[in-house]
């Protein structure tokens, strides 16, 4: 077959939040955009992650309200669960999104590729589609291709007993038995909706805590509402292998020295994520990895050929998708001209547990690693009008400031609506305000984020519905 050629001003190898945030602003910057993708658009967030794995918590925790509505005088009886209707509904949300994008895309006049893309030289990709390969010639390349999910040599993905979150979110059926292994966000997260859809839930983790990276003080509060659920938790636990008889699934594992197994009809394996940068031929256009995989950029994501940029997951650090999404436009203003460059000062984090987690800038550790002199304050839920309604007083804000000038250095919430909650904090840290500008804003009543208020109050003495 014949490569028939083809120019682009900016070429965009990858549609996921990074990519196609990337095309849309290039061309909002009056460039022509090509964009290829082999799967759908928005990539692994939109159709096998951020979106799908919400929508199934959201149904997850909307059973659980049914349960606790005779708390409110309210009996509905028991609830019967349609899993493929409910699956069917995921779906929806998703195709709906897919749609939104696709005709973001084609509103902006970016032609849009279905295909897989390989470097042919430093200004060069062949795109394989499925009727032909085209060669484009392009001025300038930004790659957002993301990551997949990190596969155990002990554990290998089968599609059907032996899963990653990409299955996990498109089973079929509920399964009796749940082993999930890797206690970070994803298999916590999916753990705990299946938990609360009915599974018998074992989370297996390695390190000797759930969310090793997070703020244990944060972490306690989630696992006293995992007991709750009746989700097992174990730590330290080093899987060995696994036998597969009779449609069930045993795993062998080391924990703290004794070998135990553990039996499921489904195994979530959940241990990280690897960048999608082995088949580019990245070689081929002078682009270096590191050992992990990862493309190594500066601070306007340029890779080390100057005409070609990386953002998203492929960069390492945190894989997030509001990271790639602000990566995405750093790199097409800075091949637009502009003077752009990233600054990752207040990256928040949100975790989907029950209750969420989200946390901004620095934690306590690493505030007194950087060696300020620190005034801390913790306001409980428990003190909140709007959590008691909402029959969610679990957690906590917690303030972190320089005791000296007062400013804000970081803040953490565990709670009902952190993931909400949290764009607040991020806004205070990144413009550099002490606790006497939060204190100062009025917050309605009864609302959650009145928990800030209450803490920036607190810091300095003025707190009245806790005590100091």
């Amino acid at each position: 077959m014949v490569a028939k050629n083809y120019t682009t001003e900016v070429l965009v190898v990858g549609g996921g939040p990074g990519g196609y945030v990337a095309a849309i602003r290039s061309a909002q910057l009056g460039k022509t955009v090509t964009l290829v993708d082999k799967g759908r658009v928005g990539g692994v967030c939109l159709n096998r992650g951020c979106i799908p794995s919400k929508a199934l918590i959201s149904a997850a925790e909307s059973l659980k309200t049914i349960d606790q509505l005779s708390d409110l005088g309210i009996d509905v009886g028991k609830p019967s669960i349609d899993f493929p209707r409910m699956m069917e509904w995921k779906d929806g949300v998703v195709k709906k999104l897919i749609n939104g994008v696709s005709t973001l895309l084609k509103r902006n006049k970016i032609n849009v590729i279905n295909g897989e893309a390989f470097f042919h030289g430093p200004n060069t990709v062949q795109v394989i589609t499925e009727n032909n390969s085209r060669l484009y010639h392009f001025k300038d390349c930004i790659i957002a291709t993301g990551s997949s999910p990190t596969e155990l040599p002990s554990l290998p993905f089968d599609g059907h007993q032996i899963i990653s979150s990409t299955e996990a979110l498109e089973l079929k059926e509920i399964p009796e038995k749940l082993l999930v292994i890797g206690g970070g966000y994803i298999g916590l997260e999916l753990g705990t909706a299946y938990r609360k859809l009915g599974s018998k839930v074992t989370i297996l983790e390695g390190t000797d805590s759930l969310l090793p990276s997070v703020d244990q003080t944060l972490v306690r509060v989630v696992k006293r509402n995992l007991k709750k659920l009746g989700i097992k938790i174990v730590t330290k636990a080093m899987v060995q292998g696994c036998e597969d008889a009779n449609g069930t699934v045993t795993v062998t594992a080391e924990v703290k020295g004794e070998k135990l197994t553990y039996t499921a009809d489904k195994v979530l394996v959940a241990v990280g994520r690897t960048p999608n940068t082995k088949n580019l031929n990245l070689e081929q256009a002078g682009i270096t990895t590191d050992e992990r995989g990862f493309i190594p950029v500066n601070d306007q994501m340029r890779t080390s050929n100057d005409h070609i940029y990386a953002v998203g997951d492929i960069t390492g650090g945190a894989l997030l998708a509001h990271k790639a999404s602000y990566e995405g436009k750093i790199a097409a203003e800075v091949i637009a001209g502009e003077p752009s460059s990233v600054d990752f000062k207040t990256m928040p984090f949100v975790i989907f547990s029950d209750p969420e987690i989200a946390y901004a800038g620095l934690s306590k550790n690493e505030a007194e690693e950087k060696g300020y002199e620190l005034i801390i304050s913790k306001v409980p839920f428990q003190a909140n009008g709007r959590a008691l309604s909402m029959r969610e007083p679990e957690g906590f804000v917690q303030v972190i400031a320089e005791k000296q000038s007062k400013k804000i250095l970081g803040i953490q919430i565990v709670g009902p609506e952190a993931s909400t909650m949290i764009s607040e904090a991020v806004l205070a840290i990144e413009m550099g305000i002490s606790v006497i500008d939060i204190s100062s804003v009025i917050h309605p009543h009864p609302t959650l984020p009145e928990s800030l208020m209450e803490a920036a109050d607190n810091i300095l003495g003025n707190a009245v519905h806790v005590v100091k």
